[in-house]
């Protein structure tokens, strides 16, 4: 079954003016609901002196005032919350919202703002290794009572999670370089990657290559996408080009981003049809989409879920 869900994030200059940014979350998600299930905000402490409100304190916040929703991060970076704290905070939001919660997670990459708030700024292969360690100590502390974990990066001695949660919380991870493929096939729930098609297969094939090898039934991951979508009401008004300001790479020093455009489906809903499609053949069964407008959005629930579904 496909799913679709709304980026929450500050609206392009095509949209009205945000006066508020809590005030635009909650309109985008009163206008989304019934076609969109679910809400994900970025994890970004700052983008240089604008407003940025920290990603784990609102969602909270969104989940407790929208109960129709589940909500995740797209995607939590793991070095800024202790790992056995974040299970402690997922277990208790997942058990305040009776299971909405996706614990969104990746291995983080914006050395600015590693740098600003004081964080260590390891290699990224370092990085990738403590987001598997991570990711094994939130399963531990879900699962064990009490949880000891002995990592190279991380441990855990004797650690109480109650309660914990009643069922599995599913854990998405985002990323696409070859180490971090080999994290995704052996502990993700849920794999995400931007799209279009000839952006997200080669690291889904790598995915497909690890799981294999691990013995893991690549069915067993669930496929996840993200994109952003225009569909004016005159077609002139899309973009001709796409953005190739995607990163400053001097905010992105691994080139985890290097070489990467904006994404941006339309100008028409046929358009986003032909963008999606292949994706969906290839088994992609969600969808976390930024609108540039409440208009776009619109008109994707009414024009373009219905044909891909």
């Amino acid at each position: 079954m496909l799913e679709f869900g709304l980026i929450l994030a500050a609206p392009s200059a095509h949209d009205e003016p945000m006066t508020d940014r809590l005030d635009w979350y909650r309109a985008l998600l009163r206008a989304g609901n019934g076609a969109y299930g679910s809400g994900w905000l970025p994890d970004h402490l700052m983008k240089h002196d604008g407003p940025m409100l920290e990603a784990w304190t609102t969602l909270t916040f969104l989940a407790a005032e929208f109960p129709s929703y589940s909500f995740g991060h797209t995607v939590l970076c793991q070095s800024y919350r202790n790992p056995a704290l974040l299970a402690k905070m997922a277990a208790t939001l997942d058990y305040l919202t009776r299971g909405r919660f996706v614990m969104g997670i990746g291995a983080g990459w914006q050395a600015d703002e590693y740098r600003a708030y004081n964080y260590p700024f390891p290699s990224a292969g370092t990085r990738i290794a403590q987001l598997a360690e991570t990711i094994d100590i939130l399963r531990a502390l879900w699962t064990q009572s009490p949880a000891t974990y002995e990592g190279e990066h991380y441990q855990v001695r004797d650690a109480y999670c109650v309660p914990q949660p009643s069922k599995p919380i599913p854990i998405l991870v985002g990323g696409r370089r070859p180490k971090f493929m080999r994290v995704a096939a052996e502990k993700a729930d849920i794999w995400q990657w931007d799209g279009p098609i000839e952006r997200y297969r080669p690291p889904y094939d790598l995915l497909a290559a690890n799981c294999a090898e691990l013995g893991r039934d690549l069915a067993s991951v669930r496929l996840s996408t993200s994109g952003e979508v225009y569909l004016p009401t005159d077609a002139a008004d899309f973009p001709r080009a796409p953005s190739s300001s995607f990163m400053d790479p001097a905010q992105d020093p691994a080139g985890a981003y290097a070489g990467e455009e904006d994404w941006v489906l339309g100008p028409t809903p046929d358009d986003a049809v032909r963008g999606l499609m292949p994706l969906v053949e290839l088994g992609v069964t969600h969808f976390t989409m930024y609108f540039w407008d409440r208009a776009s959005m619109q008109r994707f629930a009414d024009e373009v879920i219905p044909r891909l579904r």
